[in-house]
């Protein structure tokens, strides 16, 4: 089922070092971050338009004004006094200038050169949202001061004090602080990321949002390791289940995003986010989500499912049976153990190659693994066999794995063993194999050696093989697949 949540966080902008409160609202379909505004409620807002104005710094004094309120505080910011030395093109009579007070976008006022360009809007009184108490519901009332004291940016020096404010009339507008829609992310085919761009640092209690196109939220901050799981866990939920029920092609098992870590000679190590995809015979690796047909013609990479090998980190599994219990049931583990190891498997491919892929939750480690399962057993069901050119001794021969007969060799045939009489083997790392088998009639083991062009290919086909008879015998398991469309019966 599919999560709906709400709750506060705190939003981060790298570029700006600025950090403030959002309202996030979590739906099945996207994720809407609200940040806090001031609107107009009742009364008539003056309808004097915008002007832009011209701000000359002079040499002593700086730019002649002060301003009051702020992001700090959840309120505009306005200018709050208008020193009457100052020259202020485009706005009005100097005389009238310490008596004014407006809505103002200030553009790097502390850092800006010797001509400033601002927006204003004149109002005749003060607003009622000054009078507003600090803060907002769910937020933290004690940071700051009323927002009727100076900001601090005085761009003057002199003076700090504004004139006292007129009083408001019986038509004065009414104001209220809301949370409002600022950024809406779609949730189909988007990722989740706890780690900084490109690298294996991971961030503690944050995490980003990006959408499928690319675009992305600024980093989300929570309180506690526990909190950030928690909305991790709910957001991940969703994307999962939005792109499971928004796949076209039939035939797909599983697919999603995660991070590839890369060697690179020259760099060191680097990561770069993939979107992995199990469907049919094949395992896809795309640099970007695949939203139409010929999308799927055009992969990064694709591989045969029954020759690749899956393989979860060593950290991940069973040196203690509680962890790996919670590991299969798709259950999180402690968020100590989340700062400081990554969640990470492994594509162990043909002629010694492979891919690592890091995710950001052990219930999609949990999902990558039983996906792989069910895809391979999905695709050895279908083929029910394969054979590769292999030799022996100097004589070129073919070496067939069969779901229902188990191993063959032939010339014409040479031998044949069941999966059960294989009782173990050994190789050379390069393109010998030692199979042994056990003789169904004088019970001695019994030695084949063969030599293969790429024979991880085979090992990890013989693997395939194997675990899918091995899956095949196991009714609950083949109950439920959904590859036949019925239940078998036992």
């Amino acid at each position: 089922m599919l999560a709906t949540k709400s709750g506060i966080a705190l939003l981060y902008n790298e570029d700006t070092n600025n950090t403030y409160d959002v309202c996030l609202k979590l739906t099945k379909d996207a994720l809407t971050i609200q940040k806090l505004d001031v609107i107009c409620t009742s009364g008539t807002e003056s309808q004097v338009n915008h002007r832009t104005v011209v701000l000359r710094r002079q040499a002593t004094g700086g730019l002649g004004l002060s301003i009051k309120g702020g992001a700090e505080h959840n309120v505009p910011v306005v200018i709050s006094k208008i020193f009457k030395d100052q020259f202020l093109s485009g706005c009005m009579a100097p005389d009238l200038l310490p008596v004014t007070l407006c809505f103002c976008q200030v553009h790097l006022l502390r850092t800006a050169g010797d001509e400033v360009t601002i927006t204003v809007r004149y109002l005749r009184e003060v607003p009622s949202f000054l009078k507003l108490p600090l803060g907002s519901p769910g937020l933290d009332h004690s940071r700051g001061s009323s927002p009727l004291f100076d900001s601090g940016l005085h761009l003057n020096g002199n003076e700090t004090n504004a004139p006292s404010p007129p009083s408001p009339s019986a038509n004065e507008p009414k104001y209220e602080k809301r949370w409002l829609d600022a950024v809406c992310m779609p949730l189909l085919m988007a990722r989740v990321s706890r780690y900084k761009a490109g690298t294996d640092k991971l961030r503690s209690n944050c995490f980003q949002v990006f959408a499928s196109g690319g675009t992305c939220t600024n980093i989300l901050q929570f309180c506690t390791a526990a909190e950030s799981t928690d909305w991790l866990q709910a957001i991940s939920a969703n994307i999962n289940g939005l792109t499971q029920e928004n796949v076209s092609p039939s035939h797909i098992v599983h697919m999603g995003w995660a991070c590839e870590s890369l060697e690179d000679s020259t760099v060191g190590r680097s990561s770069t986010f993939k979107f992995l995809a199990l469907r049919g015979p094949y395992f896809f690796i795309f640099k970007k989500p695949p939203i139409s047909s010929a999308d799927w013609g055009k992969p990064e990479t694709t591989y045969n499912l029954y020759e690749v090998l899956f393989k979860v980190h060593k950290l991940w599994m069973a040196e203690d049976c509680w962890l790996q219990a919670r590991l299969y049931l798709g259950l999180e583990h402690s968020p100590e153990q989340q700062d400081n190891e990554p969640l990470c498997f492994s594509i162990l491919v043909g002629h010694g190659q492979s891919h690592t892929f890091r995710v950001e939750l052990a219930s999609d480690l949990a999902i990558w693994e039983k996906s792989f399962q069910r895809a391979v057993f999905f695709e050895v069901q279908r083929i029910q066999s394969k054979s590769y050119m292999c030799s022996s001794q100097g004589t070129v021969l073919c070496f067939t794995i069969d779901f229902g007969s188990g191993f063959t060799c032939s010339e014409s045939i040479l031998w044949r063993y069941k999966f059960s009489q294989l009782k173990g083997s050994s190789d050379d790392g390069k393109t010998r194999v030692k199979l042994l088998f056990k003789n169904a009639e004088s019970k001695q083991i019994e030695m084949k050696e063969l030599e293969f062009a790429n024979l991880t290919a085979v090992l990890h086909c013989i693997h395939s093989f194997i675990a899918a008879k091995v899956a095949s015998m196991d009714p609950l398991f083949v109950c439920s697949q959904s590859f036949s469309g019925n239940c078998m019966n036992s």
